[in-house]
C-alpha cells in the first residue's frame, strides 16, 4: 500500500487476543467443527471460490457482447476497486463476528432478528447458487474439451450429466473433512496463480498476431440490442460482479480456522486483491489474442476462450489450456460446495430452515456437517434444471448468485455502521478509515443490485428475460412466508450455557 492509503491495523479498543474456542462460546456457540484450517487455507479458501478462471472463463463470452473489450478490462480495475471495500469492510465486521454463520450472525448481532433472517435467507440463495453456476461452467468446459479432443457434441443432455458428476464429486470431497478441503484449496492458490501465468504466457508469445492496444482498452461492441452505450457497459459489468463474490468463504470457515478473528479477516481481503491483479492479467491476455471476433463469439465449441486458445495455439495447446481451466474451476466449486454447506449448518443450528434438525448433524468421525453437503448440492443440481430446457439458463443461475450474496455483503456492513460506537471492533480493525470505506461499500452493492435486475437483452422474450428479480422476490417470499412458522423456534444464542442450547447442539452431533 502506498503511505495515504488506508491502513488495516490492530485496534486499540479490541480485546486482546484470545482462545478461539473460548470467543466461540462468548458468541453463543458450543464448537462442534475441526479447527484445522490455517491462515493461508482461509485465504486460499475465499481465493478459490473467486477463482478468475472460473467467473472470467465462463462468462467471457457475455462480455463480448455486452460493451466489449473495453468494458471487461476497465470494467475489471473500476468494479474490482468497489469490490475490495466491500471486502474490507465486510472484514472488519467478520473480525468482530468470526462464526460459521457469518453474515447473517453479524446481521444478528447488529440489527435484530429480522434483520438476521433476511440476510440469511439472501446469502444462502446466493451462495446455492454459486455452486450451480461454477459447476455448471465447469460442466460446459469439459463439454468443450470433450468436443476438441474427441468430437463429441456438448449437448444439453451431456452437459447436465457431467454436470451431475461434477456435483457428487464435490459433495465427496467434502464428506473427507476440513483437512482435506483446506489442502486442495492450498493446492488451489498455486495452481490458479500458475495457470493464469501460463495461459497469460502461451498467448502472448506463441501466437504470431495480437490485437493493438487501442483495441483492448476501447473498442466496445454491443450486441445486446439496447442502443444507450452506458446502459450496455452497466450491464456488462456482471462478468467482473459475478466473479468478485463468495469471499464470504472465509467468515463461514471461520470456526475452523485457526485465529479466526485475524486470519478471517485477512484472508477476505487478500483473496480479493490477489484475484483483482490475476483477473486483470488473464483478460487482458485473452483479449489480445482474438484472431477473429465474430469466430470467437460464435464459436461451435460454445466456450468463446477455448476458441481463442484454439485459433492461437492450435487443437493441441487449447486442449492442454482447457484441461487447465477445468481442474481450476473443480477447485473452486469443491471450495464453494465446503462454505454453503457451513451456511447451512450454521442456519440450522438456529432453526431457520425447515428440516434444521437435521441439516445441523455433524459427523463425529470427520467433524463435517454430513447433511448440509448433501443438502447444498443436491439444491444446486435443482437450480440447474432450466439448462436442459433454455440457452439463457445459465445466465440466469448466475445472475441469482450475484443477485443473492451481493446485498447479503451490504447489510451487516450498514448495520455496523448505523451502531457507530456501539460496535465492538475485533482485533483486525479499519480504524479511521472504516466509515469511508463502509458507506462506499454499501453504496456500491446498491448500485450494482439495481443494475443486475435490469433486462440484458432487448426486445425482452422469455428467453432473454433476466430472471434474477424474480429469484430474488421468490426468496423474499418464501422467506417472509417461513418466517411466521419458525419465528418462535429461530433465533441466534447470546452466550453459549443455556442447557436446552446445549442440548440442541450435542443432538446434532452423530
Amino acid at each position: 500500500m502506498s503511505r495515504t492509503a488506508p491502513t488495516v491495523r490492530q485496534d486499540s479498543k479490541a480485546p486482546p487476543r484470545r482462545d478461539e474456542e473460548e470467543r466461540l462460546r462468548e458468541l453463543g456457540y458450543q464448537p462442534v467443527l475441526a479447527r484445522r484450517m490455517g491462515g493461508f487455507g482461509n485465504f486460499a479458501i475465499s481465493f478459490s471460490v473467486i477463482s478468475v478462471l472460473s467467473g472470467c472463463m465462463t462468462l467471457y463470452g457475455f462480455g463480448l457482447g455486452t460493451g466489449g473489450p473495453a468494458v471487461m478490462l476497465w470494467g475489471w480495475v473500476g468494479v474490482g476497486l468497489f469490490v475490495l471495500c466491500v471486502g474490507l469492510a465486510l472484514a472488519e465486521v467478520t473480525s468482530a463476528y468470526p462464526t460459521s454463520g457469518a453474515l447473517y450472525y453479524m446481521a444478528d448481532r447488529l440489527g435484530g432478528r429480522r434483520w438476521g433472517w433476511y440476510t440469511g435467507w439472501l446469502n444462502l440463495l446466493g451462495l446455492l447458487g454459486a455452486i450451480a453456476g461454477i459447476d455448471y461452467g465447469a460442466a460446459l468446459f469439459t463439454g468443450a474439451f470433450l468436443n476438441l479432443q474427441y468430437g463429441v457434441e456438448p449437448t444439453p443432455g451431456l452437459t447436465f450429466v457431467i454436470f451431475l458428476c461434477i456435483l457428487l464429486l464435490h459433495a465427496a470431497l467434502n464428506l473427507f473433512g476440513v483437512r482435506l478441503v483446506s489442502v486442495l484449496n492450498s493446492v488451489s492458490v498455486w495452481w490458479h496463480l500458475g495457470g493464469v501465468a501460463l495461459i497469460v504466457g502461451a498467448l502472448a508469445f506463441i501466437p504470431d498476431q495480437h490485437q493493438s492496444p487501442s483495441f483492448v482498452f476501447t473498442e466496445f461492441v454491443n450486441d445486446t440490442g439496447w442502443a444507450n452505450p452506458f446502459y450496455v457497459a452497466a450491464v456488462g459489468l456482471l462478468l467482473a460482479q459475478y466473479t468478485f463474490s463468495g469471499y464470504d468463504a472465509s467468515a463461514h470457515l471461520s470456526e475452523e480456522t485457526s485465529n479466526a478473528s485475524v486470519s478471517a479477516a485477512r484472508g477476505i481481503v487478500r483473496a480479493i486483491w490477489v484475484s483483482w491483479i490475476a483477473g486483470f492479467a488473464l483478460l487482458a491476455g485473452l483479449t489480445f489474442a482474438i484472431q477473429d471476433y465474430a469466430a470467437v463469439q460464435g464459436t461451435a465449441t460454445g466456450v468463446p476462450p477455448a476458441q481463442i486458445f484454439i485459433d492461437a495455439l492450435g487443437s493441441g495447446g487449447a486442449t492442454a489450456l482447457l484441461l487447465v481451466v477445468i481442474v481450476a474451476q473443480l477447485f473452486c466449486g469443491n471450495a464453494e460446495v465446503a462454505a454453503a454447506s457451513r451456511m447451512v449448518f450454521a442456519f440450522s443450528r438456529d432453526n431457520a430452515l425447515p428440516g434444521s434438525a437435521l441439516w445441523r448433524k455433524v459427523s463425529s468421525r470427520t467433524q463435517t456437517p454430513v447433511p448440509a453437503v448433501w443438502l447444498s448440492v443436491a439444491v444446486a443440481a435443482v437450480l440447474a434444471l432450466p439448462s436442459l430446457y433454455s440457452a439463457t439458463a445459465y445466465g440466469a443461475v448466475t445472475a441469482i448468485n450475484v443477485i443473492g450474496i451481493t446485498p447479503a455483503y451490504a447489510i451487516p456492513i450498514y448495520l455496523r455502521l448505523r451502531a457507530g460506537n456501539r460496535f465492538q471492533p475485533g482485533p483486525w480493525s479499519l480504524g479511521r478509515w472504516s466509515k469511508p470505506i463502509g458507506w462506499t461499500a454499501v453504496v456500491w452493492v446498491a448500485v450494482v443490485t439495481v443494475l443486475f435486475c435490469l433486462p440484458q437483452k432487448s426486445p425482452v422474450t422469455i428467453d432473454s428475460m433476466n430472471y434474477a428479480v424474480i429469484a430474488l422476490a421468490v426468496v423474499l417470499v418464501l422467506a417472509s412466508a417461513w418466517w411466521y412458522a419458525a419465528r418462535r423456534s429461530y433465533g441466534t444464542p447470546s452466550a453459549y450455557g443455556n442447557a436446552r442450547e446445549q442440548a440442541e447442539i450435542a443432538e446434532g452431533i452423530v
